[in-house]
């Protein structure tokens, strides 16, 4: 059982580069990376509410379980 972060496939579908999601979130494109890829532990309410206004979506788009 896992979670994972599809922020890929979100910025696929944006047609949005990292380093513009990062500038628009407010965080590093490291950080963003370490949540991309999969290696973060949690995820600060506050960065989830600010990456669904950044994509426009909702953390169900973002968060998938397996």
């Amino acid at each position: 059982m896992a979670i994972f972060i599809d922020i890929d496939v979100m910025l696929a579908r944006r047609k949005m580069s990292v380093g513009e999601l990062a500038k628009r979130v407010g965080i590093t494109p490291a950080n963003l990376a370490v949540l991309k890829n999969g290696r973060a532990k949690a995820v600060r309410f506050t960065t989830l509410d600010a990456l669904c206004r950044a994509l426009d979506c909702q953390p169900g788009d973002l968060l998938r379980h397996e």
